[in-house]
């Protein structure tokens, strides 16, 4: 078991979208164990009901860091999930990794392509088929919201889960942020890769509290993929239940983080924000 985690045992054979999980990717979910164990200290609440376990289902979360994904499987797999990511394409395509990831099942998004129509109806599809949760991140980026409170967000989760009928499970998360600084939109040269590995290399001397809470599922019931609004009333519920679990992780810090990452963005307001 992690250290200091709580929430339910950790496993590695959690059933994956072909009935089983690909070797590749309990190596890669094994060493993210350790690497976040290394990097600071895990603490779970909350869980996925047996009840939802393996069959379709989506797990939506907060962004607050270029750690807090690593600190996601971390979580499920201390309760016995091994769940695939939504990803943009750039990932899947690059050498190495990419090879890597699309061998593990990953869900593949090209955000703005002429191909995304079809992606999404692609998605749905395979969502109604999958037997792994897959992980979603509503906001799409990291927070730039000045309190790191989740940003406003796009309804392409809340209208993906609309159109399969796949339950949603909200994650809220704290503490990931303080590991790795945010760096810059985009790597052009060693210098911008030096603050991330600085702040990188000193987590495991800081020790960083990573914070992750499952909640209960989103009910949308009262919601309709055919109608319009909808999938935007969804997607607000999806949303203000984040941040309401997100609260008591962050109790001690309610307007601003505590930990001071230069490097982030602050150029936008969450209309989450309690």
């Amino acid at each position: 078991m992690l250290s200091g985690t709580t929430g339910g045992n950790t496993h590695d054979h959690s059933p994956s979208r072909g009935g089983g999980t690909p070797a590749i990717w309990r190596a890669m979910l094994a060493a993210d164990h350790n690497l976040v164990r290394v990097a600071g200290r895990l603490r779970v609440t909350g869980s996925v009901p047996r009840r939802l376990r393996g069959r379709p289902l989506l797990i939506a979360a907060n962004h607050i860091g270029n750690f807090d994904p690593f600190v996601l499987m971390a979580a499920c797999r201390s309760i016995g999930l091994a769940p695939r990511f939504m990803l943009a394409g750039g990932l899947l395509d690059a050498p190495v990794l990419g090879t890597a990831l699309k061998a593990s099942g990953h869900l593949r998004v090209d955000r703005g392509s002429a191909s995304a129509v079809q992606q999404f109806a692609d998605a749905v599809d395979e969502l109604t088929s999958t037997r792994v949760p897959i992980i979603v991140y509503p906001e799409g980026r990291i927070s730039h919201d000045r309190g790191l409170w989740p940003e406003r967000g796009k309804t392409g989760l809340a209208r993906l889960a609309l159109g399969s009928g796949v339950p949603v499970v909200p994650i809220s998360q704290w503490g990931a942020h303080e590991a790795v600084y945010w760096g810059t939109e985009t790597v052009g040269g060693l210098g911008d890769v030096v603050p991330l590995a600085r702040s990188g290399f000193t987590a495991p001397l800081r020790r960083p509290t990573f914070r992750v809470h499952f909640g209960d599922p989103v009910d949308l019931s009262g919601f309709d993929a055919g109608t319009p609004g909808h999938a935007v009333k969804a997607h607000a519920k999806i949303m203000q239940t984040i941040t309401d679990g997100l609260v008591p992780l962050r109790r001690d810090e309610p307007d601003v983080p505590r930990f001071h990452d230069p490097t982030r963005p602050t150029d936008t307001i969450s209309p989450w924000r309690p």
